[in-house]
Order: C-alpha cells, then sequence, then structure tokens
C-alpha cells in the first residue's frame, strides 16, 4: 500500500469513492444533502492536503484530507493543532488496514507541521472509526463535540502530540501492552521503539523481520 497526494486524474474518483464508503456503512444516502461535499474532492484538495491510499496496481483503497488549524476545511482544531476529516475506504478494501494507514499518515503530517495535538470530529455512528483511533492514542474530547444540523451529532476526538508514550513491544503510540504483548509475534513492528523511524517490513514464509537503519532488525522468531 502507498499513501500519497491526490492527482487531479484521482479526483472523481475520489470523490466517488468517499461518497460509495459512507453509503455503504449507511451513514447517509446518495441524496442527502451531505453528498455533494463528499463528492467535491476538487474543493478539498483546493483548501487543504487531499492524500489516497493505492494498492501496487495503483487501483484506489482510500482517502483522507488534512487540514491545519485556521484553514478554510478545518472545523475543531484550535491553534497549533491539525485535523483530519472524511477519512474513507473503498468497500472492496475493507479489512486491510487501509484505515489505520491513512490516519496514521496525517498524524505523521501534524508530527511533520510541528503540530501540538490532531483533533477530529466524527459521527457517533462510526465505531470502527472510533476503535482505530482509541488503539492509535485519541481521547474524547466532549468540549468539542457538535452538530452541524439538528439530526446530526459529531463526537469529537483528540491526540496530544506534546505528552506521547510509546509500547516498548512495537513502538507504536500507547495502548494496552499486554494485549500488543500478546499479538507482537504475529503483527511486524512500524516504528523503531529506540528511534521512532518507520521499520522496512519484510513478510516471511513463518513470520516477519522489521529492519531500522539505525538499530538493525528485529524478528518473530
Amino acid at each position: 500500500m502507498i499513501i500519497r497526494p491526490a492527482a487531479p486524474a484521482d479526483l472523481p474518483t475520489v470523490g466517488d469513492l468517499t461518497l460509495a464508503a459512507y453509503v455503504a456503512d449507511g451513514f447517509l444516502s446518495a441524496t442527502d444533502d451531505y453528498a455533494g461535499e463528499l463528492r467535491a474532492a476538487a474543493d478539498r484538495a483546493a483548501g487543504g492536503e487531499l492524500a489516497v491510499a493505492v494498492d501496487t496496481h495503483g487501483e484506489l483503497l482510500g482517502t483522507v484530507t488534512f487540514a491545519l488549524a485556521g484553514t478554510a476545511l478545518a472545523e475543531v482544531s484550535r491553534p497549533g493543532e491539525a485535523e483530519f476529516r472524511m477519512l474513507a475506504v473503498a468497500p472492496s478494501a475493507r479489512g486491510r488496514g487501509v484505515g489505520a494507514a491513512l490516519a496514521l499518515w496525517c498524524v505523521e503530517r501534524a508530527r511533520d507541521r510541528a503540530c501540538t495535538a490532531v483533533a477530529i470530529s466524527t459521527m457517533t455512528l462510526m465505531r470502527s472509526a472510533h476503535r482505530i483511533y482509541e488503539r492509535m492514542g485519541f481521547v474524547r474530547a466532549p468540549d468539542r463535540d457538535w452538530w452541524p444540523s439538528p439530526q446530526v451529532q459529531l463526537i469529537a476526538y483528540r491526540l496530544d502530540l506534546t505528552a506521547e508514550r510509546f509500547c516498548d513491544q512495537c513502538g507504536e503510540q500507547a495502548h494496552d501492552d499486554a494485549a500488543c504483548a500478546d499479538r507482537r509475534l504475529l503483527e511486524p513492528p512500524r516504528y523503531c521503539v529506540a528511534c521512532r523511524r518507520r521499520m522496512v517490513v519484510q513478510v516471511l514464509p513463518h513470520g516477519w523481520s522489521a529492519r531500522c537503519s539505525e538499530h538493525g532488525v528485529r524478528t518473530s522468531s
């Protein structure tokens, strides 16, 4: 999987994919008032950083929009923070870690821009997304909950980038270390626990290896 900025040629497909993802999950219908905004990928590319996830064949798997506080697309972020919006995964690409990868890309962009936090708002029904955010270390920020319309409530989450704790087992952001210990032989670490560099992962016939350019190789054996 590759995450990259959306190209102009991607924009019609990005718009269709975003709407299809929301419709497939039952969050709205294709005739909802918000459908046009979901389709408006060109507007998101102009007002923020529109990214796409693609497979090795170039097939579009998902998309997300990254924005800094105070810009046109920002909704709940405050000065010094960033946020991401309209994270969507193609229905055919579910279960492949695309949503988590796109969210992590946004967190890394926020770090690159020296942001103090990432704030997001999400529909109350998006429980699968909530679980992803919570595993990444996002916590509820109920003071930022809001109602874009009388029928729709959006709840807020925030990830503090100034006081991060990382798991000693996998190098990722704080989560249940006991649960991580149970799964670490099955899932390779994406980050070096020593320096936080992204690991180069290779899946082997009977496990995996993960290499840091500075601190060497870890294996599942």
